[in-house]
């Protein structure tokens, strides 16, 4: 799953990504890239799952 994060700006702001969606996927592989402001996940977790825990984190996405 790809998706677009506008606010995602920093490394931080990465790292919150991160843990906001290995809340609801602990095995899943996240790789950021603040840059792009784009994040490439590969999951077993719903992808409203993810936009949800992505939003209640701070960091609203919309699937690229």
């Amino acid at each position: 799953m790809d998706f677009k994060i506008e606010n995602m700006t920093c490394g931080g702001c990465a790292r919150s990504v991160t843990k906001a969606i290995q809340s609801v996927d602990p095995s899943a592989k996240v790789e950021t890239n603040p840059a792009a402001r784009s994040v490439k996940i590969e999951t077993t977790a719903t992808q409203a799952a993810l936009l949800q825990v992505l939003e209640e984190a701070g960091f609203p996405a919309a699937a690229n």
